[in-house]
């Protein structure tokens, strides 16, 4: 909603300010010089991006216009459950959960929350992870850089659609350029005419500069932008978790661990401390 909010005002702003200076409306519908930017914009963008980028691309805009996103109820989901496994596996030992991560849905202490059940990435993010803690092989420091490997890769691939939709936005300029070129062109073969007829040329070549340039400062980019916050925000969740199991496998209490992955949290998000522990007595 707030993407369509802002979409609402840079079109206000520019086309009523266009309306206001007593330009006409009319003038700036050239469907020709559209086609031109946009077929050769999303031919470059298909050219340069594999299929699965392209694919994340629409699931990433969906994303962003619904507006979805982890919220400070779903992260308490998330310390609660940490907390019940690190508690079991502390006072009955680490093979008490084998049952609980290996199943998780069957698991009685899972489905308590449907929240992480239903993120199937963050569940084998937590699933995978504590396996690799019970076995016991492996140090904390080991550790901590197997799981920023693993939320790294998981960014990079995130912030995919991100850089491609900049490339495009970056190139939308270039393409308006040349349709204003293409309209130039049509201007110079209709020399001898009307000059009314020259005007409508030289205005429809001027809009190809206009159409780029809007379309890439007022809304592609702006979007790229979104998107990559989106996909910094999400790693949020794993870093939550990633720093909880580190407290853990260090000797801290479960309590005091899940505090660890409070901490972690942005202020918007971050639950206080009574809130966490109302909302795990709860559970």
């Amino acid at each position: 909603m707030a993407i369509i909010f802002g979409y609402i005002i840079v079109c206000a702003s520019v086309f009523g300010g266009f309306v206001l200076s007593h330009g006409e409306m009319a003038t700036l519908w050239q469907p020709f010089e559209l086609l031109i930017i946009g077929g050769a914009a999303l031919g470059a963008f298909i050219v340069a991006n594999p299929l699965h980028v392209i694919k994340g691309v629409g699931r990433a805009i969906g994303a962003a216009f619904s507006g979805k996103h982890h919220s400070q109820e779903a992260f308490m989901d998330l310390l609660a459950l940490l907390y019940e496994l690190f508690n079991k596996s502390r006072r009955n030992g680490l093979m008490a959960i084998e049952e609980d991560i290996e199943g998780p849905e069957s698991s009685e202490l899972f489905l308590r929350y449907p929240r992480i059940l239903q993120d199937q990435t963050l569940l084998d993010f937590i699933c995978d992870y504590l396996r690799i803690i019970s076995t016991g092989n492996l140090s904390a420091f080991e550790l901590e850089s197997l799981m920023d490997q693993d939320i790294e890769t998981s960014l990079e691939e995130a912030e995919a659609p991100a850089g491609a939709l900049s490339q495009v936005a970056d190139a939308l300029p270039g393409f308006g350029i040349v349709a204003a070129v293409m309209g130039i062109v049509i201007t110079m073969k209709s020399l001898g005419g009307p000059p009314e007829e020259l005007g409508l040329h030289v205005a429809a070549a001027l809009v190809g500069t206009f159409l780029g340039i809007l379309l890439a400062y007022g809304f592609v980019s702006p979007l790229s932008s979104s998107i990559e916050h989106r996909a910094k925000e999400s790693m949020k969740v794993f870093e939550c978790a990633k720093t909880c199991m580190l407290a853990t496998v260090n000797g801290i209490p479960p309590q005091l661990a899940v505090e660890f992955g409070r901490k972690t949290l942005y202020s918007n998000e971050r639950p206080t401390f009574t809130e966490l522990e109302e909302h795990i007595r709860g559970r």
